[in-house]
């Protein structure tokens, strides 16, 4: 377990009501039971955007793996430093998916831009989903979709 003094705790409900802490230092960030850690890493980086996450992203995490919850945060971290489409890809022209790969299995967090303010450019995870097939399920999209639009109605 990492250092308490030199870590953020975050419960889990605290990192889906909030977004991930920017540092303005890279962080490392690991799950020990219901308690994420983030703390600072050696280097600094420049953040493209941060990623808010839905309630439903924080119940995906507590569902699956620890080890992937882990990876798929350290993939979110990477993706808001370098725009890596291998780690973030555009699926539709507002859908975005974080992606993860770990022991075989595709993890997948969909996503979409809020650009409203322009000093605080975010991503706004959705849900979760375990792929199984190549191509993402027309559902899930259509879910974000829905969820998009619903973020933005309640924001005017």
């Amino acid at each position: 377990m990492p250092d308490a003094t030199h870590s953020i705790v975050l419960s889990f409900y605290q990192v889906a009501a909030v977004p991930i802490v920017r540092f303005k230092t890279k962080t490392n960030v690991s799950i020990y039971g219901n308690n994420c850690y983030l703390y600072p890493m050696a280097g600094g980086g420049q953040r493209y955007f941060r990623t808010v996450f839905f309630e439903e992203v924080r119940l995906f995490m507590k569902s699956i793996d620890r080890k992937a919850a882990e990876k798929i945060l350290w993939n979110i971290d990477l993706a808001e430093q370098t725009n890596d489409p291998r780690l973030f890809k555009k699926l539709t022209e507002d859908i975005w998916e974080f992606r993860t790969k770990y022991q075989n299995l595709q993890y997948r967090l969909l996503a979409f831009w809020d650009k409203t303010q322009p000093d605080d450019t975010l991503v706004i995870a959705t849900h979760g989903i375990i792929k199984k097939t190549d191509k993402m399920p027309v559902k899930e999209i259509e879910k974000t979709k829905a969820l998009r639009k619903q973020y933005f109605n309640l924001k005017k």
